[in-house]
């Protein structure tokens, strides 16, 4: 099982970015971590805006460096265009699907129900958190996991969800129904510079 590890405040201190797409990590501080704070770079060359861009992303999603690049590579070989692709895969992972149905109150929440055998997708266990979810497949969570306490918990802050899934709280399921378009992704994320970055 693969993880992205670190203090995720810390990550998104450093790169004055929320990863967990609430503000919650810089409300309090939002100078780079260290003993004094740091000093941020004045500027940054255009390599480094790529480089940053990438850890945005990839931190956000909780994805690996080798999972990031191989959904690049997929979305080169897709029609229309490369960032909105790539930013389409990612949201279509099943780990984001169960995090965007609100079935957990973070992606990394989330992907642990995934990993536990938790969700089931079209009525089968899947507990591979990079299954690409295809539109119209049904993510449920399993019967005799309804009841978990941190489910309950993340439905109950779950105020409303994107429009491209549906979900049907009380029996805990949902529908992908499409693709994300552009506009309904976080507008903060240049996904350009990532694909700027792997064509050097």
């Amino acid at each position: 099982m693969a993880r992205v590890n670190g203090p995720v405040w810390k990550k998104a201190r450093r790169l004055g970015f929320s990863i967990l797409e609430t503000g919650e990590e810089l409300k309090k501080r939002q100078s780079v971590p260290g003993q004094h704070g740091g000093k941020r770079p004045a500027k940054l060359s255009n390599y480094g805006l790529q480089l940053r861009e990438k850890q945005r992303i990839r931190f956000m999603y909780g994805v690996t460096e080798r999972q990031f690049y191989n959904t690049y590579l997929k979305s080169v070989k897709m029609a229309g265009v490369t960032g909105h692709n790539f930013l389409s895969l990612l949201e279509a992972r099943l780990d984001n699907v169960v995090y965007r149905m609100g079935f957990g109150r973070t992606r990394n929440a989330a992907r642990q129900l995934v990993n536990h055998g938790h969700i089931l997708v079209n009525g089968k266990k899947v507990d591979i958190a990079s299954f690409s979810v295809k539109p119209g497949m049904v993510i449920e969570v399993k019967e005799t996991s309804k009841g978990l306490d941190l489910l309950r918990d993340s439905l109950e802050a779950t105020l409303n969800t994107v429009d491209f899934v549906t979900v049907d709280k009380e029996a805990k399921k949902g529908t992908f129904v499409r693709y994300p378009e552009r506009n309904e992704l976080n507008a903060e994320l240049n996904e350009a510079l990532v694909v700027e970055f792997y064509n050097r």
